[in-house]
């Protein structure tokens, strides 16, 4: 998509800071994290998220969740980590591009306490 941020990035016509990239998967640092690793991971192929996902993106979805797994110690991600998906601007997606948060250095237990 031409107006889409994160097909922007992973063209390379975007800054970003990255952590990991293949031909199909890109991560980079949030903009704005709530967790002091808070690393976002996109498939290049734009769909907007879960929702729009088709058998087509099943092996897609996958890989990046085994390339999570794998990266998660060299972010310094080794006492554990969430991952979040926000499917709609409803539940607090606010780029219409599927990502995969990815969440820790700090205590994540929920609820707090």
């Amino acid at each position: 998509m031409t107006d889409c941020i994160f097909c922007k990035i992973a063209a390379g016509e975007l800054p970003s800071t990255k952590v990991y990239e293949d031909d199909e998967i890109l991560g980079f640092r949030d903009l704005y994290p709530v967790a002091p690793v808070h690393v976002l991971f996109i498939p290049k192929k734009h769909f907007a998220n879960l929702g729009e996902a088709t058998a087509g993106n099943q092996a897609l979805l996958g890989k990046m969740l085994l390339v999570i797994g794998r990266e998660a110690a060299g972010l310094g991600l080794t006492e554990g980590y969430r991952i979040v998906s926000n499917c709609g601007e409803s539940a607090g997606q606010s780029v219409g591009h599927f990502h995969l948060h990815v969440m820790g250095g700090v205590d994540m237990m929920w609820p707090p306490g």
